[in-house]
């Protein structure tokens, strides 16, 4: 039998990307990542489900494209790409803070750990508004 996963999954995101600078989870609720916290989890949650995606738990790599007005950078390539990457791994190991405030989308995940992650990548493309491209992958696949 074929196994007919999709091995990669990418999809456009509205507005900018959470960021992930302090110590206190995006997750927390009325943190002030919150609402991009959401939009992240929302697209993820349509593309996952339009594609039948299932959480990769092999090697992954994770690409970042953020579009934005010439001039109007946000946060440097770090802080964005933790952000993303916390929001799309599996949050039922944040048990320190409750989650129940993101409803259904806390069984959001493309991946299981940031651990699984052997590439990262992040560009910048001029863009007359703030937007993302997330693309997650199966990083053993032969492509």
């Amino acid at each position: 039998m074929q196994d007919t996963r999709a091995l990669a999954l990418t999809f456009e995101v509205s507005g900018l990307p959470p960021v992930k600078t302090e110590a206190l989870s995006i997750f927390a609720a009325g943190h002030r990542q919150a609402t991009r916290v959401r939009a992240l989890l929302e697209a993820a949650c349509a593309a996952a489900q339009q594609t039948g995606w299932t959480p990769l738990a092999g090697p992954i790599e994770v690409d970042l494209i953020l579009r934005c007005p010439p001039g109007h950078r946000t946060s440097d390539a770090s802080t964005l790409l933790g952000g993303v990457c916390a929001v799309l791994q599996d949050k039922k190991r944040v048990a320190n803070i409750g989650l129940a405030h993101l409803g259904v989308l806390v069984d959001v995940a493309l991946y299981v750990d940031d651990r699984q992650i052997r590439r990262l990548s992040y560009r910048e493309e001029p863009a007359e508004d703030f937007s993302y491209q997330v693309r997650v992958a199966d990083a053993s696949a032969v492509v």
